[in-house]
């Protein structure tokens, strides 16, 4: 059965979300991992005001669980780095991470919940499972659109700002996600499945 069990220690889980550290980065469609962990920070009034694990950190408690919300400062293709050694130190197996990222397959206003798999060709994942070892990782995609012309450069289309109609559809699934991620901690993953993809 999936589920996040309670680990004695100082934390029972991790909730990461990837994106870019610099100011220019700020709402840009590959720094929703950041948008929604901000969101579920704030949500749990918890601040992600400590330095550590080459992240911005803060704790929390959500359903019932004690979580580390982890913003990596490594920029993305290197996400791992932060995430591994956070799991390292408080010896959280990959089961135990959710991980929160954009994905350019899916709409503005859509999301998916997958239990474990492939990078998919996101890069901040794609470091964090080759550092692990693992693809166990519960992962929550938010929809950034696809390239509106296939002669865009990607990195130009990832790292563009939304619309205000693409940031009317944003807002309701930052509070999806947040619902997401409490229901997974809860080990209700396949209800979370169920009810967002």
């Amino acid at each position: 059965m999936f589920g996040f069990k309670k680990s004695g220690g100082p934390v029972d889980c991790i909730v990461v979300g990837l994106g870019n550290p610099d100011k220019k980065y700020e709402n840009t469609r590959h720094n929703c991992g950041w948008m929604a962990l901000d969101y579920i920070a704030d949500k749990n009034n918890c601040r992600l005001n400590r330095i550590k694990f080459k992240s911005y950190t803060g704790s929390c408690e959500i359903s019932g669980r004690k979580v580390l919300l982890l913003k990596p400062t490594t920029y993305m293709n290197n996400s791992g780095q932060a995430v591994v050694e956070a799991m390292n130190f408080y010896k959280i197996k990959p089961e135990n991470v959710i991980v929160i990222f954009d994905d350019i397959s899916l709409d503005v206003g859509k999301m998916r919940i997958r239990a474990k798999g492939s990078d998919g060709g996101q890069k901040g994942m794609r470091s964090i499972i080759q550092l692990s070892g693992s693809d166990a990782f519960p992962r929550v995609k938010i929809g950034i659109g696809a390239k509106p012309n296939p002669d865009w450069d990607l990195a130009d289309w990832v790292l563009s700002r939304f619309s205000a109609d693409e940031q009317k559809k944003l807002e309701p699934m930052l509070e999806n996600t947040a619902e997401a991620v409490g229901m997974i901690i809860d080990g209700k993953i396949d209800r979370a499945m169920n009810r967002f993809n």
